[in-house]
């Protein structure tokens, strides 16, 4: 099916098990340590290790690796002296290694080490001597503005977007703002580190890797080793977390892949936590300007945004952290860029809520100080401003109620007791204050592939290379099959991760879950209709319920039809819709902050979401999402930077004990809530995305309650206390 109008009622309709709190039906074999994860998949492996380079640009001079291949156990040590001949491009296509002593970044894989054990592997890889001729480098992004470039376009969207006179109307407005906001690198930082056990059979290679999109791995796979993508096999049933950090191809799924195939026995390696700052993906620093004009009643009459990033020469991604400013709020005249500079450093690319996440850190606290600047209340300049229609495609919404979401957030957090005044509410030693913002995020439509079979026993099973990285994916998906087929839960069961299933879309930018659960959708209905014709019954009014198919008093038992079983196919793909309706999930979030008088030390005291996205799935896993999501926003605004030395550029801080992420004292009262809706231009589900929702304005909600409390104004996050402490008044 091709989404190019919109749905009608269908089987969904009847909310008898798609919506319900149901819990997740992976959650067993979670807990009694069932599921297993990449690096657990048992073999009789050697094990690799990495060696990462030390400097960050410039040429390896020698490598001497006799040390190593004496040591106890080592079976091969791979260099760019021994390793094959790869495929080229990005990161996105291909992902080759150790084909030249040109070190690009600090953190490249210079060497590759297999031994009977880790232990074996990792000693000999501390043998590896590696001596460099160093060059210098570009590392910091502020530093190196002036060779920022407009990057090529993101998923359709070009990098600029330009719509009436922004600088005649910003010039002549009577009101504006302008601010500049600057967000720090950041890591992934999931709990699952990067594995893979790869093995050959012949000429066909099985990886078992901790990968988000495997479709898309698999081509990536396939395209470094120069072999046909239809003998590479990527296997990922259960993934530990990536928040986009796995959504492309490795080092470790190449190297493991490689010494497999010289070796000829599997191979099996993970990257320490301390690697994978390096030797994977990161999310880039930013630096955003943010300009907004107004009338004097807050219409807003200029609004600009200016974006720097960056990322290694050779490749193109980039933060888009003005994408949501192009259809958040009204306004004739509109101006936003996006420049990418060439920095010597890993690479960056998609986390969770790529361009939403940190482009609403700064958007929203700028909206924040204009209402101020206007004396008016912060969701009353929102309300002012809400378009009627996309400002700058000129399409309709395909669903939009963002101001249900603030007014309902509002009468639940007890908004109306908010002091505008900044400093004002005391409790002990703490200043005390609140604040608010939007949330939105995209809403994409991915092409998706899905298998089912009703077995003779009654039960359905459901086939597709779709991932699950704790988000739920198995449970919806379960849920989907039986309120189609009309079986209980317990009787579906749901594989996933394989690419020698039907293709997906993957887990990642919020599409998973409407993607695959279309496509399931639509298997289903095919299954569905080859049972009523099974059964003699007219498809359209045929019911499916308690195992049976039934049409007025005539009931037929499924297990009495499908003989040695019945299967069909289904499959969605973005069609008119993704063009001619603006799609995005919408919310609100409220947050309530204590900034110590003496310290400048900020704790979040409590914190709501109220957000709106189409058909929920899952009451459940829907809500885990959203809290989630505002925890990763919490991070984002008080915890989260990796911090980068200049000088040769090292990530300093590359493991847990020093890159803080939010932990349990840190996350006190949280809920999420979800307002009624359904979306028929989305995709035939009615749902859209909810997986990084939650992350979108949250950590500018607490950065505008962190002002509120005590009149300080932070815009270079994350907001720790020597920054608040540093622009704190005087205490008499």
């Amino acid at each position: 099916m091709e989404m190019n109008s919109p749905v009608g009622p269908n089987a969904l309709d009847a909310q008898g098990v798609v919506g319900k709190p149901l819990n997740r039906v992976d959650g067993r074999l979670k807990v009694t340590g069932g599921a297993r994860y990449a690096y657990e998949m048992q073999q009789d492996a050697l094990y690799g290790f990495m060696v990462e380079a030390s400097i960050g640009k410039g040429t390896i001079r020698s490598i001497d690796t006799s040390a190593a291949e004496k040591a106890p156990g080592v079976a091969l040590v791979l260099t760019h002296r021994n390793a094959p001949e790869q495929g080229s491009g990005n990161h996105r296509e291909a992902h080759p290694a150790l084909t030249g002593p040109e070190v690009t970044r600090y953190g490249q894989p210079v060497a590759f080490v297999v031994a009977e054990s880790f232990e074996q592997a990792r000693a000999a890889a501390y043998l590896v001597n590696v001596k460099y001729d160093r060059e210098s480098g570009k590392y910091a992004l502020g530093s190196n503005l002036d060779s920022a470039r407009p990057p090529h376009q993101k998923d359709g969207a070009p990098a600029d977007s330009k719509v009436g006179d922004f600088a005649g109307a910003f010039a002549a407005a009577p009101v504006q703002i302008d601010v500049n906001y600057t967000t720090p690198l950041q890591s992934h930082a999931m709990m699952e580190p990067h594995a893979t056990l790869a093995m050959w059979d012949g000429d066909k290679l099985i990886l078992h890797t901790a990968n988000q999109m495997l479709s898309q791995g698999q081509q990536a796979v396939a395209t470094t080793l120069k072999i046909p993508p239809e003998n590479v096999r990527l296997i990922s049933p259960f993934i530990g977390g990536g928040f986009g950090g796995k959504l492309w191809v490795n080092a470790d799924a190449i190297l493991a892949a490689i010494a497999a195939r010289q070796l000829k026995r599997p191979v099996k390696t993970a990257l320490t936590r301390q690697q994978i700052f390096h030797v994977t993906t990161h999310r880039s620093d930013t630096i955003q300007r943010i300009r907004l004009a107004t009338d004097r009643d807050g219409k807003i009459l200029a609004i600009g945004h200016d974006v720097f990033s960056g990322n290694l020469p050779s490749e193109q991604t980039y933060e888009a952290a003005a994408l949501q400013t192009r259809t958040l709020y009204a306004g004739p005249n509109r101006l936003t860029r996006h420049r990418l500079a060439p920095l010597d450093i890993p690479v960056a690319s998609s986390m969770r809520a790529p361009g939403e996440a940190v482009g609403l850190l700064a958007l929203e606290c700028a909206m924040d100080e204009l209402a101020e600047k206007l004396s008016l209340d912060p969701i009353e300049l929102r309300v002012r401003n809400e378009p009627s229609e996309d400002p700058e495609k000129n399409i309709p919404y395909s669903s939009r109620h963002l101001i249900a979401c603030m007014q309902e957030g509002a009468k639940r957090f007890g908004w109306d007791k908010r002091n505008a005044r900044p400093g004002q509410v005391h409790d002990g030693r703490w200043l005390v204050g609140m604040g608010m913002a939007a949330a939105t995020r995209g809403n994409p439509l991915r092409l998706s592939k899905a298998n089912v079979r009703l077995n003779p026993d009654g039960t359905a099973m459901v086939r597709m290379a779709m991932t699950d990285i704790g988000t739920g994916t198995y449970t919806i998906l379960a849920q989907i099959a039986a309120e189609m087929l009309g079986l209980p839960v317990e009787q579906v069961r749901v594989e996933l991760g394989d690419t020698d299933f039907p293709e997906a879309a993957g887990s990642g930018g919020s599409f998973g879950a409407g993607s695959s659960g279309s496509a399931l959708f639509e298997a289903c209905q095919a299954l569905r209709e080859k049972l009523a014709q099974l059964a003699h019954m007219d498809p359209q009014t045929a019911r499916f319920n308690n195992g049976s198919i039934e049409s007025g008093e005539h009931s037929i038992r499924l297990a009495e039809l499908v003989g040695s079983g019945v299967e069909a196919d289904g499959e969605i793909r973005p069609g008119r819709n993704n063009k001619d309706f603006s799609q995005q999930s919408y919310g609100a979030h409220f947050a309530e902050v204590g900034v110590d008088a003496d310290t400048g030390e900020v704790r979040l005291r409590r914190m709501l979401g109220v957000f709106t996205a189409g058909r929920v799935l899952n009451a459940k896993t829907a809500r885990s999402q959203a809290i989630g999501g505002m925890v990763f926003g919490v991070g984002a605004a008080l915890h989260e930077a990796m911090t980068l030395d200049p000088r040769f550029g090292y990530f300093v801080n590359h493991d847990l004990a020093e890159y803080h992420v939010p932990v349990h004292a840190d996350i006190p009262a949280i809920d999420a809530v979800f307002l009624a809706e359904l979306d028929d231009q989305s995709n035939p589900l009615k749902s859209k995305g909810i997986g990084e929702l939650g992350i979108c304005g949250a950590g500018a909600a607490i950065a505008n309650a962190v002002y509120n409390a005590c009149g300080v104004r932070i815009r270079d996050y994350p907001i720790t206390l020597d920054k608040v402490i540093a622009k704190m008044p005087v205490q008499a």
